[in-house]
């Protein structure tokens, strides 16, 4: 199992989720993606991403700034 991140930073809907999608191929059964994004609108793209495609959301944080970390297992 590994862990993988990927910094979606200053990118605009829908591209934070079109870089998730983009790595989907790349991860294995169980590895671990760890996602940052300021998009505002990035945690309900995460969630309905994760439901669509049967993907497990660990989590998904927001801090004081707008800084949102989400971890996907695959």
């Amino acid at each position: 199992m590994a862990q993988k991140t990927l910094d979606a930073m200053g990118l605009k809907c829908p591209q934070p989720i079109l870089k998730v999608a983009s790595m989907a191929p790349q991860m294995q059964a169980g590895d671990i993606l760890e996602v940052t994004a300021d998009c505002e609108s990035f945690p309900k793209d995460v969630k309905a991403w994760s439901e669509k495609t049967g993907k497990t959301l660990l989590f998904c944080n927001t801090d004081a700034e707008g800084k949102h970390t989400a971890q996907i297992q695959f």
